[in-house]
Parts: structure tokens; sequence; C-alpha cells
């Protein structure tokens, strides 16, 4: 999502700023600040890995402002660092997105609940069904919570950008569906492949990297 200033006014911006500050206040109260400070190798992965979200945002195609397509790369994160500092870090690639140009501070907000809020909330609830629901499987964890997972989370963050544009009356749906929609679902494999891929190779070398997996269920007790 790229929007630019004066794209949008009114109710979405708005609407937006409240339910991001919120989460982010709630994310900010649930991390682990402890570990996160004392951690020096945690440090060095989490602004690792911002540095790396913010370069890989950079990277986009589109024609019209808004309906700019990219990477989000928010389901391995999520999965990485749980969904609280998951949130943190996308939150401060934001930040340095606006700094040198690239996204408008107005969008900010809308920016943060389309592309990181509702993947982050995606990837999360998948987790927890997959945890209640099915066993506990390398390969499972792997292709349904990565894959699948980011897959999911890229048409939801997708849909709901084209559906504020849509409603806000900024563009009309065939120029949506032209420049955006019908290259949606080309988008959800790279991704799914893409964030598999991170996983997997942090699964294999460095599982004690992944808060949200546990290398002893999964793989030891198989």
């Amino acid at each position: 999502m790229s929007i630019t200033d004066g794209l949008l006014s009114g109710w979405s911006l708005w609407l937006s700023l409240i339910i991001y500050l919120a989460a982010l206040a709630m994310a900010a109260w649930r991390a682990p600040w402890g570990v996160l400070f004392s951690n020096r190798a945690l440090q060095h992965l989490f602004f690792g890995a911002t540095v790396v979200l913010m370069l890989m945002w950079t990277m986009r195609a589109g024609i019209s402002p808004g309906l700019a397509i990219h990477f989000l790369g928010v389901t391995a994160l999520t999965l990485v660092f749980g969904w609280d500092l998951a949130i943190l870090a996308a939150t401060l690639a934001l930040l340095g997105m606006a700094l040198i140009g690239i996204e408008s501070w107005d969008g900010l907000a809308l920016n943060g609940v389309c592309s990181v809020l509702l993947p982050v909330l995606v990837t999360s609830l998948l987790l927890k069904q997959v945890e209640a629901r099915l066993p506990k499987n390398f390969f499972i964890y792997l292709f349904i919570c990565g894959f699948a997972g980011a897959g999911i989370s890229a048409a939801v963050a997708g849909s709901s950008t084209v559906a504020v544009l849509w409603l806000e009356g900024v563009y009309d749906w065939a120029r949506i569906h032209r420049e955006y929609v019908m290259y949606l679902p080309l988008i959800m494999f790279p991704e799914g492949l893409l964030n598999g891929i991170l996983l997997t190779g942090i699964m294999v070398f460095y599982p004690d990297w992944i808060r949200t997996f546990n290398a002893r269920e999964y793989i030891d007790d198989q």
C-alpha cells in the first residue's frame, strides 16, 4: 500500500489511527522488554529484521497511488518474534519508510492497519488453530503457518487496501480490478514461498530464534 498525501481524507484515516495506536500500545505493553534489553543477540535479530523488512517494502510495483504491490514478510516476522514484537518491528520499518519519503505520514496508520495488523492477526489466528487442532509436525507448521499463512495474509492485506480505496471513492472498481485485484493472486504464491524459505532456513539452523516454534515438540518428540 502506498498512500500519498491527500489521497484519502475522512473516516478511514481517523479510524485507522485509533485502531493502530491501540494495537501499538497493547504490543508495547505485552512485549518482553526485559528479555529484549538483556539479550544482545535478540536485539541484533530484531533490528536486523526491521531493516530487512524496510528494504523489502521499498521494492514495489504499481501504476496508481495506493495500488502498489510489494512483499509483506509479516508472517515470518510474526512467527519469529510473536505478534507483539512483530508489530513493533513493522512500525519501525513504516516510520523508516516515511522518513525517507517512500510512504506519506498521512497514510502511516492506514498502512499499518492493512499491511501490519491484519497480516499479524491472520498469522496469529492461524497459528492458534494449528496448535489446537493439528498434530505437532514440522511440515504442518511450516506449510500451513508459514507458506499458506503468508499467502492468506497477503490476500487479506490487499483486499483491505482496495476496499478502503473503493469505499472512499478514490478509484472506481473497474480501475481497481484492472490495476490491482487481478494481480493479487499472483503475489500470494511468491509471498508464501518467500516466508516459507525464510522460516525453513531459520528452523533448520536456528530453531531457537523462532518464538512460536517449540523444537522439542515439533522435532525431538516425533
